[in-house]
């Protein structure tokens, strides 16, 4: 499947030069990660909640398609 994912730069240059070092693809680095944190159970207690925004009618007030817009609002609550 393809996909797109927004990294933080330092983050994306650090991956891709772990990858060019070790002799392999950024996207088989990225797959060992993903696999690695999906096997690990997830620590107790810890529950990451959805930024909630929107009237009290729960109306959104922001398009989740519109990725530049969900980015701000995640932004704003310090999610990402």
């Amino acid at each position: 499947m393809r996909t797109t994912i927004n990294l933080p730069d330092g983050l994306a240059e650090e991956a891709k030069q772990k990858a060019r070092e070790s002799g392999r693809t950024f996207t088989s680095l990225v797959i060992e990660g993903l696999r690695q944190v999906l096997s690990e159970p997830d620590p107790p207690g810890i529950v990451e909640r959805l930024p909630a925004h929107g009237t009290p009618s729960q109306r959104p007030l922001i398009d989740i398609a519109d990725r530049d817009a969900l980015a701000a609002a995640l932004d704003a609550d310090g999610l990402r």
